[in-house]
C-alpha cells in the first residue's frame, strides 16, 4: 500500500504544490527580515492569480500573464510600503486590509470584464521534459529522480533558481546585510548611513513581486483558472513554512515542501480510500497548526519586525 502511495509521480505532485507556497514565502521572508510584516501575501496572491488569467487571455501569451501578475504584486506591495513605512500604520491592519480588497476587487472585475465567476486559462504554460530511461539503463534511485523532475513547468525550476540566488542575496551580499541590519536594529543601520526607510521600500516591492509570482502559478498552472477566493489561505500557509523555514530562503522552500507534501498525500489517500474532500482541504491547515506550535521557542522573529522606524527614535 504504501508503495502506491510514495512513487516518484507523488513527489513531483508535492513539489509543485510547494512551489506557489515557496514563492510567498519568500515574498514573506524578505519582508519581515526588513522589519515589515506582510499579511497581505494572502491578497497579493488572489490578486495577481486573476491578473495572471486575465491578461493572458487578453494578450494571448501566458509569460506576458506572469509578468502581469508580478507587477500587480509590487503594485500591491507599493501600496502596503506606502502605508506602513511612510505612513506608519498598523503593518496588520493593512494586511488585512490589502486581504479583503483583493476579495472584493477580484470578483467584481471577473463579472465586469468576463460575465462569470470562473475564467478558464486559454493558453497554457509549456512544460520541459526529458526521455525516462527504461528500468535496468540505470539505477532505481536515479530513475525516481528524473521521473520526479522530468516533467514540469518552466516555472518549476525559476523557483528553485530564485530560492538560492535569494539565499546569495540575503546572507552574501552588502545589499542582502543592509535588509538584515534594518530588521534587527534600524537605529544601528541609520547611524551607519543605510536608508532604512529606502531598504525596508525595496523589500516590500520584492515581497509583492515573488507573492505575484506565486499567484501567477497557482491560476496558470495548478488550477488553469481563476474562481473566487482561489488563494485559499495560501498566504497564511506560506508566513507558516516562513516561521518554521526562521526566515530563510532554504529553511522556507523546506517547509513549503512538507506542507506539499501533506496536501498530496491528502488527496493520494482520497484515491484509495473514501475520504471527504473537506477532510483534504483541512490539512494544509492543520498541519500549518501543528508546524508553528512546534516552532513556538524554537524560530524567533527578526528583533525590529512589525515596528515602526522614525529616525532619531531610541
Amino acid at each position: 500500500m504504501i508503495e502506491n502511495i510514495f512513487r516518484p509521480d507523488f513527489f513531483a505532485s508535492a513539489i509543485r504544490i510547494a512551489i506557489p507556497l515557496t514563492l510567498a514565502g519568500l515574498g514573506g521572508v524578505f519582508s519581515e527580515l526588513s522589519g515589515v510584516v506582510n499579511i497581505g501575501l494572502e491578497g497579493i496572491m488572489l490578486t495577481s492569480a486573476f491578473a495572471a488569467v486575465a491578461a493572458t487571455n487578453f494578450t494571448q501569451n501566458v509569460w506576458l500573464g506572469i509578468a502581469f501578475a508580478a507587477i500587480t504584486g509590487i503594485l500591491l506591495g507599493l501600496v502596503h510600503a506606502i502605508v506602513t513605512v511612510t505612513f506608519k500604520a498598523n503593518q496588520t491592519v493593512s494586511g488585512v486590509a490589502i486581504n479583503l480588497f483583493a476579495s472584493g476587487i477580484t470578483v467584481f472585475l471577473s463579472w465586469m470584464w468576463f460575465h462569470e465567476s470562473q475564467i478558464m486559462v486559454m493558453y497554457k504554460l509549456p512544460f520541459w521534459g526529458f526521455p525516462i530511461p527504461n528500468p535496468g539503463e540505470t539505477t532505481p534511485l536515479v530513475r525516481s529522480l528524473i521521473i520526479i523532475f522530468a516533467h514540469h513547468s518552466p516555472m518549476v525550476f525559476l523557483t528553485i533558481f530564485i530560492v538560492i540566488i535569494s539565499h546569495f542575496i540575503i546572507f552574501k551580499t552588502p545589499f542582502g546585510l543592509r535588509i538584515r541590519s534594518v530588521g534587527e536594529y534600524p537605529q544601528a543601520a541609520d547611524t551607519l548611513g543605510v536608508n532604512v526607510s529606502s531598504m525596508r521600500y525595496i523589500s516590500v516591492l520584492i515581497s509583492g513581486g515573488l507573492a505575484g509570482l506565486a499567484g501567477s502559478f497557482l491560476s496558470l498552472e495548478q488550477a488553469h483558472y481563476f474562481v473566487k477566493e482561489m488563494s485559499g489561505g495560501r498566504g497564511f500557509i506560506a508566513l507558516a513554512a516562513m516561521i518554521f523555514g526562521k526566515w530563510t530562503p532554504f529553511g522556507t522552500f523546506g517547509a513549503a515542501l512538507l506542507f506539499g507534501i501533506g496536501e498530496a498525500l491528502a488527496i493520494r489517500l482520497q484515491g484509495i480510500y473514501a475520504i471527504p474532500v473537506q477532510f483534504i482541504n483541512m490539512v494544509p491547515y492543520l498541519l500549518a497548526i501543528f508546524v508553528l506550535v512546534g516552532a513556538i521557542g524554537r524560530a524567533t522573529a527578526p528583533a525590529a519586525d512589525g515596528i515602526p522606524y522614525e529616525k532619531g527614535m531610541s
